[in-house]
């Protein structure tokens, strides 16, 4: 599921990327990280796409559309530091986000502690009743952690400044998927 969501991460972010006409290279980033907080129509729209492909039933869809967008709208950040050299920007955000990294881990640590719990009345392992928990786990989770992101910003002319490609690791702080105990 997580290579799944650096796709989902990846989508957005080119959706992201080229939205806007900035003023300066602080207010790409700030708009870039609105789009989640507002749910933007194009991160809606992305959204839908990658969990509607996720091998799941209805109901666990709609659970994790739900999840993903109060990851969305719970992000909160604040800008750090800028330094500009030319037509190039680096800025230095802080964002919280809810760790659903913690989750995921401590998703499969209890599985991997009680996997007859998972069982169907065979006793083979039922995938259904897995993801059913971990998107319960997923959908109370309200720990959250913060991570430094620093974003790459290009002055495009006309003072049209534009977030490039951010980075899986980046993509995975603004998410709250970044495995920060490696």
């Amino acid at each position: 599921m997580k290579r799944k969501i650096i796709v989902l991460l990846i989508m957005i972010c080119f959706i992201l990327t080229g939205c806007g006409n900035n003023m300066t290279a602080k207010e790409a980033v700030r708009d870039y990280l609105e789009m989640y907080v507002t749910l933007d129509d194009n991160v809606l729209e992305q959204l839908n796409d990658f969990v509607n492909k996720e091998d799941l039933t209805e109901e666990q869809k709609e659970k994790y559309k739900d999840i993903l967008r109060k990851e969305y709208t719970s992000l909160t950040y604040n800008i750090e530091s800028e330094r500009v050299e030319g037509d190039i920007a680096y800025i230095t955000v802080k964002v919280n986000v809810i760790d659903l990294y913690k989750v995921q881990k401590d998703s499969l640590t209890y599985f991997d502690e009680h996997k007859e719990e998972f069982n169907d009345e065979n006793g083979e392992y039922d995938k259904k009743k897995f993801l059913d928990y971990k998107l319960e786990q997923m959908e109370q989770a309200t720990d959250t952690i913060s991570h430094e992101v620093e974003f790459k910003v290009v002055n495009e002319g006309d003072n049209k400044w534009v977030v490039s490609q951010l980075s899986n690791e980046a993509l995975e702080k603004i998410h709250g998927i970044y495995n920060y105990e490696e």
